[in-house]
């Protein structure tokens, strides 16, 4: 693509920057079409729900990732009193009300959630000056259109010093992905059901044997799940995760395949969705000093626009389709409309 556009005069190798638009911050939910939301109604037969979020106190703990907390809850004041078991009579005589009120701190990606589009960048020349320069899905920068605070006192749980809002994704926040709606046709890859409890690492060869297997059907907008069986492994743990078990369980994408990286740009798929920890293997199979920790994010957030969602809980549901001989379903996946975040929990209900 020659046409320079108002933030990059060139674009990376293989991704979709500009085919949407020169400002567009969805990425490949332009896929979500209004004949894909009819196409994932048609797939209702039994009018059965399935909701696909793990609690969102799990994993539990910070085992698997000590930068991630769980969600801490705390009541709120009214009049100076603990606005939790609260009696109204207390502040107006002859009230019978009891009003509790509560607010939570969450780490945004600590259990069921999506990766929204400023997750993850690269380091990138897009002005053709030799300089490479930290960004994100179609151009938007680090520092210009996501901004965060440069000392570490401003991270974090909020202090006397600082309490407020430090980061803004002014472009690509994740109310994007949740006023898109999220809905259409949900297709399920039981790669559990191939290879079973054992970590497997998947590259393009196993993946296409999944797909001739079960006779997958993946088509332009469909969104794409991934069952491995790791999110029922981490809801058996009953929130004391252990991540030696964990880090050797079940399947996980290989990032560095070029062959599957291609398989992913050419289907058009509108989203992935898995049920391990980051879809793809991390740490990923090594690499040169230039290349990216999390190859796959690299590539799909990066490049296509492509959402990732992560600790989907998809066991009963992957069970019930192949036990009825199917593997789509309706899909209903809107994040928290959240103004500039970055990612956000997830409730997503499946209709079959």
């Amino acid at each position: 693509m020659s046409d320079a556009h108002p933030r990059w005069k060139q674009r990376p190798a293989g991704s979709t920057w500009g085919d949407f638009g020169p400002d567009d911050q969805l990425g490949r939910l332009n896929l979500l079409t209004a004949a894909k939301v009819r196409q994932g109604v048609a797939e209702v037969q039994e009018g059965l729900r399935f909701s696909l979020s793990l609690p969102l106190d799990y994993p539990g703990g910070s085992a698997l990732n000590p930068n991630r907390k769980p969600p801490v809850l705390r009541p709120l004041q009214r009049k100076g009193l603990v606005n939790f078991n609260c009696l109204l009579g207390e502040l107006e005589p002859g009230r019978t009300d009891v009003l509790s009120d509560d607010m939570a701190v969450l780490s945004l990606q600590y259990s069921t959630q999506w990766d929204g589009l400023a997750h993850a960048g690269q380091l990138f020349d897009a002005n053709g000056d030799g300089v490479p320069e930290p960004l994100y899905y179609n151009g938007y920068a680090a520092g210009r259109d996501v901004l965060g605070p440069l000392l570490v006192r401003d991270t974090g749980m909020p202090t006397a010093e600082s309490s407020g809002s430090t980061s803004c994704a002014k472009a690509l926040g994740i109310e994007g992905m949740a006023q898109n709606g999220v809905q259409g046709r949900g297709v399920m890859m039981d790669l559990h059901a191939h290879y079973g409890d054992a970590r497997s690492l998947i590259g393009y060869d196993e993946w296409m044997r999944v797909i001739e297997a079960d006779r997958l059907e993946i088509e332009p907008g469909d969104m794409l799940c991934l069952h491995t069986g790791f999110a029922q492994a981490v809801l058996a743990m009953q929130k004391n995760p252990d991540p030696v078990v964990l880090n050797n369980s079940c399947a996980v994408l290989n990032g560095r395949d070029e062959k599957l990286l291609q398989w992913i740009s050419d289907s058009q798929i509108a989203v992935i969705a898995a049920d391990n920890y980051a879809v793809e293997a991390h740490p990923a199979l090594p690499g040169a000093d230039c290349c990216a920790a999390l190859p796959l994010h690299e590539h799909c957030l990066f490049k296509l626009g492509l959402h990732l969602g992560e600790l989907w809980h998809l066991t009963p549901l992957a069970q019930w389709l192949r036990a009825h001989g199917r593997s789509r379903f309706l899909l209903t996946a809107p994040p928290l409309n959240l103004p500039g975040a970055i990612a956000s929990p997830v409730t997503p209900i499946a209709t079959v």
